[in-house]
């Protein structure tokens, strides 16, 4: 696909919106002057002294009955009727369809997040599927940012291998020479609020929105490259997908996004890997952090993902859904508004008239 940049007249003003900003060649969460990333001492005494609370069973079968994967043949995969898809394969990973075009969320299907294909947490439930599973007919691949759990070399490199320039990826600005460098080149760089328009698919568009979040790989590349979320849609469905993020109490910058793209038919919001919160605050948000950000949003549903998959923080690895769960009952919202569903379960929203 080309490039073909587009815009949206929301009633929301530029002049209102969040812009990303740099200090030293360096991206700053602009809205948030206070965020500072943990140091040294407080990973130390993260790693050392926080309680780790995960308690994940050692018996396959009790994983298996509490956090099922369901597997299915390719040819179940795509939806052959219009209408909204989406299945969460783990993690922050999810394949969606909206009518005709089928994209991919932070593609991770190796074994273990890290540097090395053999270095980083090892995941505990299986991906949904496989990359062989996937539709011929997948199109984009957009990435929130480029940690491991989030940007996996071994996946891209054979997503790659696969699909070649079929695929069109997107990063936020500063990402693209990564790919370049894996020999992928038809990539496009998105800053906050920046849009692209489907060169043939006249009413496809993305948008690159802001995250509270920061980005790494080497002990070189320190927030080189920009992270956030991204508004999806046609001229039947919105589609939204958080990525990483704190929640931004100074700043509304999720009101902005639901102003600007909202309302949601669908948003995919991390609810886990949120403990201790004197660590982990800044950077992921909490189930209840999730559920305001789904109100935030204007989300009419909305689905819990980046948990359930590798143990990268300190809470009970069930505890996600249970506070999730609670967090909406103490909003007053409809129980079905904000949900999780089991790994490769096929999630269906209905034709919009």
């Amino acid at each position: 696909m080309a490039t073909s940049l587009a815009t949206t007249d929301s009633g929301i003003s530029d002049d209102e919106l969040i812009k990303s900003k740099k200090e030293h060649n360096r991206y700053i969460n602009s809205f948030n002057p206070k965020f500072k990333l943990p140091g040294y001492a407080t990973v130390f005494r993260w790693m050392v002294g926080a309680p780790n609370n995960t308690r994940l069973p050692a018996n396959i079968e009790e994983l298996n009955k509490l956090l099922p994967v369901i597997k299915h043949e390719p040819h179940e995969i795509v939806k052959m009727s219009p209408g909204l898809r989406f299945i969460w394969i783990g993690h922050a990973t999810c394949l969606v369809q909206i009518d005709d075009f089928i994209f991919l969320t932070d593609p991770v299907f190796s074994d273990q997040c890290g540097i090395t294909p053999k270095i980083g947490p090892k995941r505990f439930r299986p991906p949904a599927l496989t990359i062989n599973d996937l539709p011929d007919k997948l199109e984009a691949i957009v990435i929130s940012h480029n940690h491991y759990d989030h940007l996996d070399q071994p996946s891209v490199k054979s997503l790659n291998e696969r699909y070649g320039n079929k695929l069109t990826w997107f990063c936020g600005q500063g990402g693209r020479q990564w790919f370049l460098d894996c020999h992928i080149e038809n990539v496009i760089e998105l800053d906050w609020w920046e849009e692209w328009k489907h060169p043939e698919k006249e009413h496809v568009k993305i948008a690159f929105c802001p995250a509270q979040h920061w980005s790494r790989r080497t002990l070189f590349d320190l927030n080189k490259s920009l992270w956030g979320g991204y508004a999806i849609w046609n001229k039947n469905y919105k589609f939204y997908f958080a990525g990483d993020t704190g929640y931004t109490h100074n700043i509304p910058i999720f009101k902005q996004i639901g102003k600007k793209y909202g309302p949601f038919d669908l948003s995919a919001i991390p609810i886990g890997a949120y403990e201790p919160r004197w660590m982990m605050e800044e950077q992921h948000v909490s189930p209840d952090e999730a559920v305001q950000i789904h109100i935030d949003t204007q989300s009419k549903k909305s689905i819990g993902i980046h948990w359930a998959t590798w143990a990268l923080a300190n809470e009970y690895y069930l505890e996600p859904q249970e506070k999730l769960i609670k967090a909406i009952e103490d909003n007053k919202l409809d129980p079905q508004s904000f949900i999780v569903v089991k790994h490769g379960e096929i999630f269906d929203l209905p034709e919009n008239n």
